[in-house]
């Protein structure tokens, strides 16, 4: 009975923290007002398509989920993912950077 009481208080407690915001990004929404120039030129521009290396829609980063953005620049960075200007934009990003901006666009 005991054991069966300790597996509902961590499934409770997973429940919580997957919705109480704990799994939010770590980044500081305010730092990476700093680091949008790069963001901006492409994803800044509502309807925008890009013509390389194909035509096609790029994709609106405000109000994304910060563990989306995360996710997709990481794999850029560790190529994963694969996008000739992207792949080269997140190499140059550390791991605060890649956060900060995923704070910033997750409000945005």
């Amino acid at each position: 009975m005991k054991q069966k009481s300790i597996m509902n208080l961590l499934l409770a407690l997973g429940m919580f923290l997957a919705f109480s915001g704990a799994t939010q990004a770590a980044g500081d929404a305010a730092a990476a007002k700093d680091k949008l120039s790069m963001c901006a030129g492409c994803h800044g521009i509502q309807g925008y398509k890009t013509a390389f290396p194909s035509a096609y829609h790029v994709p609106k980063l405000g109000g994304q989920h910060a563990e989306y953005i995360i996710k997709a620049l990481e794999g850029y960075k560790n190529g994963s993912r694969s996008h000739p200007t992207m792949t080269a934009l997140a190499k140059t990003l550390s791991q605060q950077d890649i956060e900060d901006l995923a704070a910033y666009y997750s409000k945005n």
